[in-house]
């Protein structure tokens, strides 16, 4: 029993350095949402246009306009092609052949009456510039980003595709022709036709460049910030601050995509494979030349795809294919993207180590959700269903718990009869334990099984787009947020906001009184200091969990009034647990008044 409270001990303590250093990373450094309003000021980098050396690194030295503007004044501009599906709306700038207006028509920016749709991509200057280019190198030199386009059509849909063109001095034609599906994919067909007396050495190339300061907290469970599948490996060590120390990262291996990611979005380029050219130094395919993350400095972030140099000879043509993802990270759609052979694409999602686990417990969550219409119920049924499946489990560990109570006092007699022997001692107690076919470690194993079962619930919860803006009922009108309710100002009627983890909700306190009745039921520890522990760590966990989202904390207040209920009925089918509780307890009472 010591051994098996020292092991649960350790793991609520495990539990309480992770989910404290979580809630302090949210406190000490805190990032605006991907859906923060457009009205603030970022600075830009300005770099002027020249001469490359034709590496992924120089590709993006854009020229920018150094005067800031508000997002209304960037879109204003007549030189835009709009962007109209139906998940998507937006627009591409003419100006540089850039994708840099992109809201998503399926999610608002917040749950207030007469919010508009979550922007992901904005223009240049304007406070959050996040958007794609793509473009030519010819002869080692970037063309500006400042060259206009001809777009031979006013509006992209699924139906409907645009061509860009533009002609240089050379007499060298370029073209990018944009479709997109009806989902988040844009497919960039960029072609060169050379029309010039001489050949010209062209390199595609296409680019993401972005601000961090509107970006999603880099979280253990949940990733934010550069992100790629590259050799068929998942690469996403670093975060924004990382990636501004390093100045940059080439991962290893050939990209099967790339970009950023945020907890609920993601905009990413996937290279084509269906490159060619004409000429005599024809090869088919083009591959990636380069393709990396670079840090511009002043908060702003870049990922390059470079293709491959190929010499187009006079009348020869060139022709390589990008796509865009820019859009939410639906695991139905990255999937959907994954089997038409966008390689690891769902990992796009931080499933992490238990994705087997994550993935069933998602889609029953959905299908619960589809049942019930309503999330939060759709939360209570899915925890009510694992529990259950858990509940054999938990009856084993109780049952073992049982019958090591039922040897303490032989072991007892043990210790005393031997202990001068230690040896021996650990020899009599492993024969009692054969005899008795008792096994002391049994009580430990259902619970590790449970620990990943449970921690991958709680990351679908984290993870699951479904459950943004989703509300329960009464006051929680979004469960991916904190409960909203905070005692301190008698829930809003005082007008003031309560600072920090003062901010303890309904959902919260319910919490602290849950997992005190939950370490209630718990045989009591004889040593001091595991008994103020258990006294003082409900609380505490209601202070450090108030600030997640509402629906993790409906989760946790689910499952603990289950293990009460659960605990209560196998103390009822072991008795002689009870009664050995109850006996601790009165002798903890009594050393503690003694004391």
């Amino acid at each position: 029993m010591d051994n098996q409270r020292n092991l649960l001990l350790a793991v609520v303590l495990s539990a309480l350095l992770f989910l404290g250093w979580d809630v302090g990373m949210r406190y000490f450094y805190p990032e605006a949402s991907l859906s923060a309003s457009l009205t603030g000021s970022t600075p830009n980098a300005t770099v002027k246009d020249g001469a490359t050396s034709a590496k992924a690194g120089d590709i993006g030295a854009d020229v920018g306009s150094g005067q800031k503007l508000t997002l209304k004044t960037a879109l204003a501009s007549a030189d835009r092609v709009m962007i109209d599906t139906p998940r998507v709306a937006g627009s591409i700038n003419l100006m540089g052949a850039r994708i840099d207006d992109i809201v998503l028509k399926n999610y608002r920016e917040t749950v207030k009456k007469g919010s508009g749709p979550v922007r992901l991509f904005a223009p240049e200057s304007t406070p959050t510039p996040y958007y794609a280019e793509f473009g030519f190198v010819t002869d080692g030199a970037r063309q500006a980003s400042t060259t206009r386009w001809q777009a031979d059509g006013a509006k992209l849909t699924p139906t409907t595709p645009v061509t860009l063109t533009r002609t240089d001095a050379k007499g060298i034609t370029y073209t990018i022709r944009f479709a997109i599906d009806a989902d988040y994919m844009i497919t960039a067909d960029q072609s060169v036709a050379n029309a010039s007396a001489a050949a010209a050495i062209i390199q595609p190339f296409a680019l993401i460049k972005r601000t961090s300061t509107n970006a999603t907290l880099d979280q253990f469970v949940a990733h934010s910030g550069p992100v790629g599948v590259f050799g068929g490996t998942l690469w996403d060590p670093h975060s924004y601050a990382e990636l501004a120390e390093l100045g940059g990262e080439k991962p290893e291996g050939t990209p099967d995509w790339l970009g950023f990611t945020d907890q609920y979005w993601l905009g990413a380029l996937v290279p084509g494979g269906n490159g060619s050219a004409t000429g005599s130094d024809a090869k088919g395919n083009v591959a990636v030349d380069d393709a990396g993350f670079r840090s511009l400095g002043s908060d702003l972030f870049r990922t390059d795809l470079l293709y491959g140099a190929t010499t187009v000879p006079a009348g020869g043509k060139l022709t390589q294919q990008t796509r865009l993802y820019a859009g939410a990270k639906d695991s139905l759609i990255l999937d959907k993207y994954e089997e038409a052979g966008i390689t690891n694409f769902g990992l796009a999602i931080s499933w992490g180590w238990f994705k087997f686990f994550e993935k069933p417990i998602l889609w029953l969550l959905r299908t619960l959700n589809g049942l019930v219409g309503n999330f939060g119920v759709a939360i209570i049924l899915l925890t009510v269903i694992i529990r259950g499946l858990m509940f054999p489990i938990a009856q084993k560990g109780f049952a073992s718990m049982a019958s090591m109570k039922a040897v303490q006092p032989k072991m007892k007699e043990i210790q005393d009869r031997f202990k001068d022997d230690k040896q021996r001692q650990q020899q009599e107690i492993m024969k009692l334990y054969k005899d008795e076919k008792v096994n002391p470690v049994a009580g430990c194993l259902p619970m590790l099984i449970q620990i990943p079962v449970f921690f991958a619930l709680y990351k679908v919860l984290v993870l699951a787009i479904e459950m943004r803006h989703e509300p329960f009922i009464l006051w929680i009108r979004d469960l991916s947020a904190p409960d909203p309710a905070h005692i301190l100002n008698l829930f809003g009627m005082l007008p003031y906001d309560v600072p920090g983890f003062l901010a303890i909700g309904p959902l919260a306190v319910l919490l602290g009184i849950t997992m005190w009745l939950t370490f209630r039921l718990n045989p009591t520890a004889m040593d001091p200091v595991q008994q103020q522990m258990f006294a003082i760590m409900p609380w505490i966990l209601m202070f450090v969990m108030a600030p997640f989202a509402a629906g993790l904390l409906l989760y946790w207040v689910t499952s603990n009034i289950l293990t009460v209920a659960q605990q209560s009925y196998l103390y009822s089918k072991h008795p002689q647990l009870k009664a050995a509780s109850a006996k601790d307890k009165a002798a903890a009472t009594s050393a503690k008044a003694q004391g």
